[in-house]
């Protein structure tokens, strides 16, 4: 991604004993925070890069009306199907949908796989669990303390 949120500011400094526990370990990377009103001043929509990305897809399905619609993005190496269809599609061995044709998809059981620009909402909507609980939360949090007393700790890793 060229354009990461909030990177590399690691962890505050007066976070909790539990967050210290939680996010310091062999397999805790790229911690980082932003307050509330730093979230709430994103650009959801706006795009975090100016091509494909490597290694999402966006998922599109059927609604109600027949009519196609995105119904997410998925990680391409992680979902059976569409990397095997585009290879067989496109030809040749395509390690990532950023490697896809200009305007390539591939229809799977019934839903449509395309490359997909991402943009921060599609990486942690709004609408969506789990962010969805998380969001809401931090609202009621930023209402009652201000949004510049709350803020989300964050980071990649997995526990051992």
């Amino acid at each position: 991604m060229e354009r990461p949120l909030f990177a590399d500011r690691g962890l505050p400094g007066d976070a909790s004993d539990a967050v210290w526990e939680a996010a310091v370990g062999d397999y805790q990377h790229s911690h980082t925070y932003a307050t509330w009103a730093e979230v709430a001043a994103v650009d959801w929509d706006a795009p975090l890069d100016g091509k494909p990305s490597w290694y999402w897809v966006g998922l599109w399905r059927p609604g109600e009306d027949g009519e196609f619609a995105q119904d997410g993005i998925v990680w391409a190496s992680a979902t059976p199907g569409p990397g095997e269809a585009a290879a067989d599609a496109f030809g040749g061995d395509l390690d990532s949908p950023s490697q896809w044709p200009q305007g390539g998809e591939v229809q799977l059981e019934g839903a449509v796989y395309r490359p997909v620009i991402l943009t921060a909402g599609m990486l942690a909507p709004a609408d969506r669990s789990p962010w969805l609980g998380a969001w809401q939360a931090m609202r009621r949090l930023a209402a009652e303390y201000g949004d510049e007393n709350v803020r989300p700790v964050v980071w990649f890793g997995r526990r051992p």
